[in-house]
Parts: C-alpha cells; structure tokens; sequence
C-alpha cells in the first residue's frame, strides 16, 4: 500500500484588505478621479498625500461607498465592494468638524456609537461593548474625560474622539481624513500615538493628509495624488520631497479641482480634497 508523502499545497496568501483597479469617480458628469490603481496589504500604514483639490480625500469616500465609482473595481478583503457586508471590519474617521453635529453628546456616548455594528437596534450594551469603548477611550488618552460634553473638547481632543468611535467597532481597516488639520501641535503627537499603538495591534490604516507632522514615522507607504490621478506610489516622502513630486507632473488638465459636494454622515460634516 502506498503512501502518499506530498507536501500540502501552501494556504493561499490573504486577501489585502483593499484593491481597486482603474477607479473612476465623476460628478455631475465631470471625472475627478481617474484610472486609480490602490491595493493596500494587511498592516499597511498608508499615507494618501497632495496638495488641497488633488482627490484623496474623494479616493477615501469612494473606497468606503460614500462616494460611488463610476468605474473599475473595488474589492475589500477579497469581496467585490457591491457584495461586501462585514462593515465592522471597517472603521472611518472623518474630519472633526463633524465631532459633536450639534447633539450634546458625552465622549463615552459618541465612542459608544461605534459600536452599532456588533449588536440589534435597541438592544442594552454587553460587558463585550462596554471593555471595548473603555479600550478605545484608553488608547487615544481620553478616558479621564469620558462623562464630559464632547462640545467642550479642544479640536484635537474631538479628532480623537472620532478615532475612539472607529477602534470601539474593533475593526481591522481604518480610512482616517486629514485627522491633524487644525489641531495643536501637543493634540497631534497625542493622535500620533493612538495611531502608534493601533499599527502596533497589525491595523491596516490608509491616511489622507496635506502635512503628516508627527505621524510621518507611522508611514509605511507615501501615495501622491494630483489633478485626480496618483502620480507616485512607493517608499515614505519627506515633505519637501512630496511637493517636488506633484510639482513635476504637469499634463494638459492642470488646474483641475475637486468641487464634489459634501456627503453628510451622523458625526461627519469634514470637506472633500
């Protein structure tokens, strides 16, 4: 009787996390993304990078079904975006602007909401619920003010609020918008390291930002956008270099902008760029 020795066939590597081929966003029929090609691996620290009206910040509401793709494909964890359903594996951090919304919410009720996606409509929060919101107000260094008004926080303390409501849903991929624009420079070295300590945990994390400041050695991956097109993929830029960069690709529709109307969300009224 023989024996069969062969070597099991190698587990196929996973799915990344995101993959997009040849995206098209256009509004009002005007293109303002065009021909995208993004795959983000799994613990990746993404940086999307350009100047104001270079479309990352329209690249991350496409990538997250806030804005739709008029063309090519998007697939999230290995699953066509039109058939993707696990949404608590994704958490998105928009622009503080849109911190409180005008509701006089507490920090710990505003981190609660994350966790919508793992329970019913209605039903009371599980001691799973409660260790995850106490987890995520630690992580960002906010666990001493959890009972106050989230209204009354500095700007940057409201940016980590908002990243605080996306680590209660546990998710493995977070889109973050711009999260140091307008914030001090002490609130930025805070984000820097809750963010620090969710790469630490293998998060996969794509950022937009204009300026990375203290986050820059998170930076796995620099992505440079310009005029709706990604002009550089590759190893981490200093600023400067990020500059020189879409300073050298000039084509035949400089000057394009991004005018996409804003897309209104609970908690998130940030601009589109």
């Amino acid at each position: 009787m023989s024996v069969n020795t062969a070597p099991a066939a190698p587990a196929a590597p996973p799915a990344p996390p995101v993959a997009l081929s040849g995206g098209v966003v256009a509004i009002a029929g005007r293109p303002i993304l065009r021909g995208i090609n993004l795959t983000v691996e799994a613990g990746e620290f993404v940086a999307l990078m350009g100047a104001n009206g270079s479309g990352k910040s329209t690249l991350v509401r496409a990538l997250t079904g806030l804005r739709p793709l008029a063309g090519g494909h998007l697939e999230l964890f290995g699953t066509p975006f039109d058939d993707f359903e696990d949404w608590q594996r994704v958490g998105f951090v928009p622009q503080r602007a849109g911190a409180t919304a005008g509701v006089p919410a507490s920090v710990w009720e505003v981190v609660a909401s994350g966790r919508l996606t793992h329970r019913r409509l209605f039903r009371p929060l599980g001691r799973a619920d409660r260790a995850a919101i106490d987890d995520a107000l630690e992580v960002v260094g906010l666990a001493d003010r959890a009972h106050e008004g989230v209204a009354n926080l500095s700007g940057g303390q409201q940016q980590r609020t908002l990243i605080a409501r996306a680590l209660a849903g546990e998710p493995e991929l977070f889109f973050l918008d711009e999260p140091t624009a307008g914030v001090d420079l002490p609130n930025q070295y805070a984000l820097a390291d809750a963010l620090a300590r969710l790469k630490a945990r293998g998060a996969t994390i794509v950022l937009v930002a204009h300026e990375l400041g203290p986050l820059e050695p998170l930076v796995d991956r620099a992505v440079v956008m310009r005029d709706g097109r990604v002009v550089y993929d590759g190893s981490p830029l200093a600023q400067t270099e990020v500059h020189q960069v879409h300073a050298a690709h000039h084509g035949p529709e400089d000057g394009l902008v991004d005018h996409a109307p804003q897309v209104s969300a609970p908690f998130d009224a940030g601009r589109e760029d």
